[in-house]
């Protein structure tokens, strides 16, 4: 069983810089590669960045890219999620899931076992 909880949300203003934190509580959690994906109301969950189990391997959705950054510290079982630059379409619900199956990044959320419970970003112009 692995529990994530994702803090760091807020209200900003277009421009402006959020950092996510996402906490897991499992011992293999080196061996998982983690995801961060955003879901709009209305829309469907989407891949936002991923990150494979020894952090050498990123991928990024093309909306994102540029602008975020993903890492991860094995030492602290944590995720984080550096959001730059943000903009209005930005505004959803932020979700850190863990693919226990494997540390190879996967951009599919059906690869992934174990989310956190979401942390809203609500970006104004």
């Amino acid at each position: 069983q692995v529990q994530l909880v994702e803090s760091g949300g807020g209200v900003v203003q277009a421009g402006d810089s959020l950092r996510l934190s996402c906490a897991a509580s499992t011992r293999t959690f080196s061996t998982c590669a983690m995801g961060w994906f955003r879901q709009a109301p209305g829309k469907e969950r989407e891949f936002v960045a991923v990150i494979s189990g020894n952090g050498g391997t990123t991928y990024y959705a093309d909306s994102v890219k540029g602008r975020f950054t993903i890492s991860r510290s094995n030492a602290e079982k944590m995720v984080y999620l550096q959001m730059n630059s943000l903009k209005p379409e930005d505004t959803a619900v932020y979700y850190c899931a863990a693919d226990t199956d494997t540390s190879r990044p996967s951009l599919g959320r059906f690869s992934y076992d174990y989310w956190g419970q979401g942390t809203q970003v609500t970006v104004s112009s």
